[in-house]
């Protein structure tokens, strides 16, 4: 149960309110790392899945897949253990790791204060991995400029029909697991696609597997295209994102 967003409490009159105020003041604080975000130039991503989908083994490869000019930070969110964090920093990418304990979902404090340890001057891109979980991370703005939601194949391809919020809200949609699809034929990425069109409507979804490194190369340049629109539009030129043409 979340502890934090009170959706263990039965209480449904006396929960109301509180979860309000919560989610207010975590609004309040997200649009200040937002704003502290946009101040260093730095594109910020909020990768969210169900447990096991594979955010940490898709950043692993998008590390090996950006341009070496394009300067990547982490945060990772779980409950427990170093265990995700470490695995990004022997890659040589600087990584805060962030134990939530029983809260199944990062919010704007926890993320506000690892930002304390990372040299935002020396970030182009921040991504975010929350904590794995198809419900709570939806309601919770992190300073986020962009959503991005991983399906992997080896869940239920009616996934979005039962947890719209997350996927609704979803920038860039992400398949993943793909090279397992011959082994699994009770997951069908044409269901998967209409479910996801259904709840969202139209948007990309990108197929990805980062065992073979399928689809990778899409998304990397989907991240290269936001950053170069993010740097657009807070003033900075197109030639400014080093590697990004």
């Amino acid at each position: 149960m979340c502890t934090a967003c009170g959706c263990g409490d039965h209480g449904h009159s006396k929960t109301v309110p509180v979860v309000q105020n919560l989610l207010d003041e975590n609004d309040r604080l997200a649009a200040h790392v937002r704003e502290h975000l946009d101040a260093h130039g730095v594109l910020c991503i909020n990768l969210m899945s169900s447990p096991g989908s594979g955010k940490t083994r898709l950043l692993e490869a998008t590390i090996a897949a950006l341009p070496p000019s394009i300067r990547l930070a982490v945060i990772e969110g779980d409950l427990e253990t170093e265990n995700d964090a470490e695995r990004i920093r022997r890659h040589g990418i600087p990584a805060v790791q962030i134990t939530t304990g029983v809260t199944c979902h990062l919010d704007a404090v926890m993320v506000h204060d690892a930002l304390s340890l990372i040299d935002l001057d020396a970030v182009d891109i921040l991504i975010i991995e929350n904590v794995g979980n198809l419900v709570c991370p939806a309601d919770f703005d992190v300073g986020q400029h962009r959503d991005v939601v991983l399906l992997s194949v080896t869940e239920g391809d009616d996934k979005p029909d039962k947890y719209p919020v997350i996927f609704r809200g979803a920038d860039l949609v992400m398949l993943t697991k793909a090279d397992l699809l011959p082994a699994i034929e009770e997951f069908s990425t044409e269901r998967a696609r209409a479910s996801v069109a259904r709840v969202r409507g139209p948007g990309p979804i990108e197929e990805v597997s980062a065992k073979t490194g399928q689809g990778v190369d899409a998304w990397v340049g989907w991240l290269m295209a936001c950053l170069r629109s993010h740097r657009a539009l807070h003033g900075e030129p197109e030639g400014s994102v080093a590697g990004a043409s």
